[in-house]
């Protein structure tokens, strides 16, 4: 075997192992990944200084080290490559690579996030601990929190100026907070038509992403459990039947062990 094949076959074993070097891996990774996001939401803070160009390839590096072992991990490349959270990946290793050219598009940088919690880095620590049921409620918070820093970072891009009063990225922050959850207290608005737009778009996706984050957190927990028929895995605590096909089930409840 040559040293490509070992090479992709440790690579597998580090990226989808239980054992614990694998773990160890994985978890560096993903702490190594939320400091990169760290540094994303932070950038517009941090652009001018001496250091930030620095920091900025030093980034560049890491995620393209790490994308080339993803896709040698992989068995089908082709594919992989084509999956929409590996072509945001690279979008965002783009913007690394050209971050004078491409600052006005940094703020999707933070979209990291989202592609981070669809790798199962994230979920597999949940799972080991039987707390699947969370996936939904963490996924959803990931969506407001993505969605948050995406227009924060665009509304400072696109409308900072004495015109709109946003002078600064906290003050982004605080119009996109304000919008999205309509308190919208008048001190700070978009100008023209296009800031109007901006705003109703901001309006109507803020609420339906709380709206949907308040469901995932209010309603009853539900079971993780495969229907041996039909495979659903998401049922009532007290379900006798499967409610997509009516197969008799038998959920284990641990909460009446002796």
């Amino acid at each position: 075997m040559g040293w490509l094949p070992r090479l992709r076959s440790k690579l597998r074993i580090l990226y989808h192992s239980q054992q614990p070097a694998a773990l160890r891996f994985q978890a560096t990774i993903l702490v190594v990944d939320l400091a990169i996001i760290a540094f994303f939401i932070a950038s517009p803070l941090l652009k001018g200084r001496e250091y930030f160009l620095w920091i900025d390839y030093s980034i560049a590096a890491l995620v393209f080290i790490e994308l080339c072992a993803r896709a040698l991990a992989t068995n089908d490349i082709p594919r992989w490559i084509r999956q929409l959270p590996v072509v945001i990946d690279i979008f965002i290793l783009i913007t690394l690579l050209a971050p004078t050219w491409l600052f006005n598009l940094g703020f999707l940088r933070i979209l990291r996030l989202w592609t981070l919690s669809k790798s199962p880095l994230i979920w597999r620590p949940l799972s080991k601990r039987g707390l699947d049921g969370y996936k939904e409620t963490i996924q959803a918070v990931i969506n407001l929190l993505v969605f948050i820093f995406v227009v924060t970072g665009f509304v400072y891009t696109a409308f900072v100026g004495e015109k709109s009063g946003i002078s600064g990225y906290v003050d982004a922050l605080y119009f996109t907070v304000t919008a999205m959850t309509t308190t919208g207290f008048g001190d700070l608005t978009l100008p023209g038509t296009f800031g109007k737009l901006v705003s109703i778009v901001i309006m109507i996706m803020g609420i339906s992403l709380f709206v949907r984050l308040a469901q995932l957190i209010f309603r009853p927990a539900k079971v993780h459990f495969p229907c041996p028929q039909c495979g659903l895995t998401k049922h009532e605590p007290d379900a006798v039947h499967c409610k997509a096909c009516g197969h008799l089930l038998n959920i284990p409840d641990e909460g009446h062990g002796l």
